[in-house]
């Protein structure tokens, strides 16, 4: 293999691991002129890979899809197989393998010309694996979109639909995303809220790529677990109930941490957070979690408020007996 050929198999790598590259990274990286780039990227071209350049200071390269599948060592036949393989275990929960899956997915569709790609949204909309449980359906074009950007840094704009069913758009910049319990969750950086945020992907319904490259921010893997852990958990309950605190929102989400999350500002000293559970038992857990000292007021519904009311009573009368009295001793 001659130098020109290794050295255009390098820059191909090289494109494929991220959306977009500076000319002169790209001459740094591989030890030439940005001329020669110039030319070894003539030469994947005439290869049939389609590298878009870009002119000005922030200007460099993007691999695109092309007119003909490159030489992959694939046929056309099996790239869509492949595709539509990567497609349906991406949208199901595949222990240990999601992010492999997601990316190779990912690389697969960046390179596939519109005719194939045009096949495996024909064959994939017929495909109907098995789904766990009540699993919401998550498309695949989307998450792939958003897989593409989290792995390149790339700012995207979603149109979200919450559980409400207000759409709204969303500037982000993708973090992570991850499968919990039968649902997948992006966490980005909200640029609008200018804080993180965890989107259900099932509730994405279009991603636009905007090209403009960020700075990933500093989080820790746990944060991100816990993070995802809360938004999973954030869904309609069967006793949903409201606490009134005296505390000030920004103390409030300081003590709370992420769990803060729905909670807002009911005048300047006081926070209304929303609490919930499958019965008045984990809705009153949630409760325990106010801080010690702070006073606060509950909408609790009936006739869960009494069934709470009459358990707390019992309680009460059991930590003022007596150790050793039995119940019904007087």
């Amino acid at each position: 293999m001659t130098d020109t050929t290794s050295r255009a198999l390098a820059l191909l790598n090289l494109l494929q691991t991220h959306r977009h590259w500076p000319g002169t990274e790209l001459a740094a990286r591989l030890g030439v002129t940005e001329r020669t780039v110039r030319r070894d990227v003539e030469r994947l071209r005439e290869l049939g890979y389609r590298v878009e350049s870009t002119p000005g200071a922030a200007g460099g390269y993007r691999l695109e899809a092309g007119s003909a599948v490159p030489p992959l060592l694939l046929t056309d036949d099996e790239a869509v197989t492949m595709a539509i393989g990567l497609r349906v275990a991406a949208t199901q929960q595949v222990v240990g393998g999601e992010e492999v899956t997601l990316t190779a997915l990912a690389k697969l569709e960046q390179v596939l010309p519109s005719p194939l790609r045009q096949r495996v949204n024909a064959l994939a909309a017929s495909v109907r694996p098995p789904r766990i449980g009540d699993a919401p359906v998550v498309s695949p074009a989307v998450i792939g979109d958003i897989a593409l950007a989290t792995r390149d840094g790339e700012r995207l704009r979603l149109r979200y639909v919450d559980g409400a069913g207000e759409e709204s758009v969303r500037r982000v910049e993708p973090h992570a995303l991850a499968p919990a319990g039968r649902r997948w969750f992006l966490l980005c950086w909200d640029l609008d809220r200018d804080d993180w945020r965890t989107f259900r992907v099932d509730r994405i319904v279009a991603v636009e790529h905007t090209r403009v490259l960020f700075a990933r921010r500093d989080i820790t893997a746990e944060e991100v677990e816990e993070r995802v852990f809360v938004a999973a958990s954030w869904s309609p309950q069967k006793i949903e109930t409201d606490a009134v605190m005296a505390l000030p929102l920004a103390a409030m989400q300081e003590r709370f941490g992420v769990w803060a999350q729905g909670a807002t500002a009911e005048g300047p000293d006081h926070t209304r957070w929303p609490v919930g559970g499958g019965d008045w038992r984990e809705a009153m857990y949630g409760l325990l979690w106010i801080p010690a000292g702070v006073e606060y007021t509950t909408t609790f519904p009936e006739p869960h408020r009494s069934e709470l009311r009459e358990a707390l009573e019992r309680m009460l009368r059991a930590l003022d007996a007596e150790p050793d009295a039995s119940p019904g001793d007087s």
